[in-house]
């Protein structure tokens, strides 16, 4: 039985690199905590290894409240992580996502509910997959009814994510490589030579360099990134470009280039809202680019995957639906 006087809900946001833990009561975050143990980090290899770094991150809380329920999205039901939740066929919304659930033992008492992935697979198309954004756009729509009508959702980060919301559901979308492909050039690459040794060290952004990559994005033709890419080791050596501002250029070309793509493909569609969600500092720079573009921006929204989390702890009947 659920007591209004505790926690409902231990909510684990599981991804590649890191873990994070939300405590909640009512549909909201009570406390939270983050640990370095993404699957990729785990404190032993296997299934001891979830079971330690669940442990950890929440041991106490289970401990305090042995009746919360326990539910994890993210890399954690990937074919690499705690057990596989299959991916589950667009179009898809949070009711299909928990009835398509795996259990784990999560070695503290009760069990761990894991939401699948989802996968667009249309014929004569190549495939594409999200695993863990499902979850924050769910906890996106709860924000805000108009949006589960009809909006396009937008991602950023390592493998940003261009989704089309109807009627509640994810009907298509798009994934990009664009934080992945620019980390690979700046770190694995020739260009990579010309930029500041201390380059993740916090500084100012170029705007005009930044700028100028997307000027180039919304210029270029079919199959000129990698020639414009290029430009980004020119415009150093030949000091049109500080070596500070080489990585703003490089990062307004890759940005813009995704922009131009992700526009184009909603062009002869009704128009909609764009929401994005993801990390401030980076949503920040989308929208800087989306209005250098001339594309409004209707929100943007932190990590709403605790919200999604307790959504799907309710869809699979983890919780009391008056609570």
């Amino acid at each position: 039985m659920v007591s209004d006087s505790y926690p409902h809900l231990l909510a684990l946001d599981w991804g590649t690199s890191s873990l994070r833990a939300y405590l909640m009561q009512h549909g909201r975050i009570v406390d939270t905590r983050q640990s370095g143990h993404g699957i990729q980090h785990l404190p032993a290899a296997g299934a001891l290894g979830f079971e330690q770094a669940l442990k950890a991150i929440a041991g106490d809380w289970i401990q305090s409240w042995p009746t919360l329920a326990v539910v994890a999205s993210g890399m954690v039901g990937s074919a690499q992580g705690w057990r596989e939740a299959p991916y589950v066929r667009c179009p898809a919304n949070i009711q299909v996502l928990a009835q398509q659930h795996v259990r784990v033992p999560s070695g503290l008492g009760p069990d761990v509910l894991i939401a699948p992935g989802v996968l667009l697979d249309q014929p004569g198309q190549i495939p594409d997959v999200m695993r863990g954004e499902e979850i924050q756009i769910a906890g996106a729509m709860s924000e805000n009814p108009q949006w589960a009508e009809r909006c396009c959702m937008v991602l950023p980060g390592t493998h940003s994510k261009w989704v089309e919301v109807q009627q509640g559901h994810l009907t298509r979308f798009s994934t990009y490589m664009t934080g992945e492909l620019f980390a690979v050039l700046c770190q694995h690459s020739i260009l990579g030579r010309l930029l500041p040794t201390d380059r993740g060290a916090a500084r100012e952004s170029d705007r005009e360099a930044f700028e100028l990559g997307l000027a180039q994005a919304r210029s270029g033709r079919p199959g000129d990134l990698t020639h414009q890419i290029f430009a980004t080791r020119t415009l150093g050596l030949t000091g049109r470009l500080q070596s500070a501002a080489l990585a703003d250029f490089l990062s307004g070309l890759l940005i813009g280039s995704e922009l131009v793509s992700g526009m184009a493909a909603r062009r002869d569609m009704e128009p909609m809202p764009l929401v994005m969600i993801g990390e401030p500092a980076l949503c920040q720079r989308y929208a800087d680019a989306l209005r250098y573009f001339g594309q409004p921006v209707a929100a943007v929204l932190g990590n709403t995957a605790a919200q999604g989390l307790w959504n799907f702890a309710l869809a699979a009947g983890l919780l009391p639906t008056d609570i």
